[in-house]
């Protein structure tokens, strides 16, 4: 079956070249005249909309088209319907970027208490990388369950216990203390300062089982796009340098990053909600 967009291009063909009348033409391809006079106007937001998309991927390499379409809606504020964002996402072959991963299909584990409010449980974790010298070092993250804040990312190449809890008092300092800390049961976290150190301030130690990450979910998928999005995309010669990304990424995730778990706004969107604040809304690209 010819499309109609086919159509018109045969009756132009035979109006052009076999000087057929356009009454002619349009009633042997059978299309209306209006449909073979009519000339596609070309708005000035499809270039909006393609200039932005080619900046936002080139800012975050790891973004796919659902960020990008939510940062514009939720974060930007641009009403664009989401198809027509797509069609251009896909002229553009943006959507040739990412090479999607083949997953492994598992059983669906019990979805963790969401809190009700911020402070009610934060999560920490560690994770490991190395510079480009090939020395080791280590990440200590701290993350909001409720809006899914990252809190702090410390890094060095040794993080003991004590390191450990003056991170959390510097944190504390400004955003004020937890009901409770969920973590694992690695050395730093069982070791007796950091359990005195929670007595001490009133902070319950929530352990989650041995082998058992999934209790610990939140963290360990914000590990997963702090790796994707930070580790990965950058070459570290220092552990100033390596601190220094981490605080400027950690601010545009925070910020600019729209969370699917928070329904397309960002973390300081959904603390913004809770507390009727405006959050920042400065433009990094």
């Amino acid at each position: 079956m010819v499309k109609p967009s086919q159509r018109k291009v045969m009756a132009r063909w035979a109006v052009k070249d076999k000087s057929v009348s356009i009454v002619l033409a349009c009633a042997t391809f059978c299309i209306s005249e209006t449909c073979y006079r009519y000339r596609p106007t070309l708005s000035n937001e499809n270039e909006e909309i393609a200039d932005w998309l080619l900046r936002l991927t080139a800012c975050h390499k790891r973004w796919g088209f659902g960020l990008c379409f939510l940062y514009l809606r939720n974060v930007k504020g641009f009403g664009w319907n989401h198809k027509r964002v797509y069609r251009i996402y896909r002229e553009l072959e943006l959507n040739l970027r990412i090479k999607p991963r083949k997953r492994l299909k598992r059983g669906k584990p019990e979805p963790l208490v969401v809190p009700e409010r911020p402070n009610d449980t934060w999560s920490m974790d560690f994770m490991a990388d190395q510079l480009t010298n090939g020395r080791s070092f280590r990440t200590f993250n701290v993350l909001d369950d409720f809006n899914r804040e990252g809190l702090g990312i410390e890094v060095d190449v040794s993080l003991p216990s004590e390191r450990v809890t003056r991170a959390l008092d510097r944190i504390i300092e400004w955003r004020g203390k937890p009901q409770k800390i969920r973590c694992d049961n690695g050395p730093e976290n069982i070791s007796t300062t950091l359990c005195c150190w929670a007595e001490t301030r009133g902070i319950q130690l929530d352990y989650i089982q041995p082998g058992k990450p999934q209790q610990n979910a939140y963290i360990e998928r914000y590990n997963r796009t702090v790796r994707h999005e930070w580790l990965e995309m950058n070459d570290f010669a220092t552990i100033e340098e390596a601190q220094l990304t981490a605080t400027q990424w950690l601010w545009i995730y925070n910020n600019e990053r729209p969370s699917m778990a928070l329904g397309g706004i960002t973390p300081a969107m959904k603390l913004a909600e809770a507390f009727k604040l405006k959050p920042s809304t400065a433009n990094s690209c």
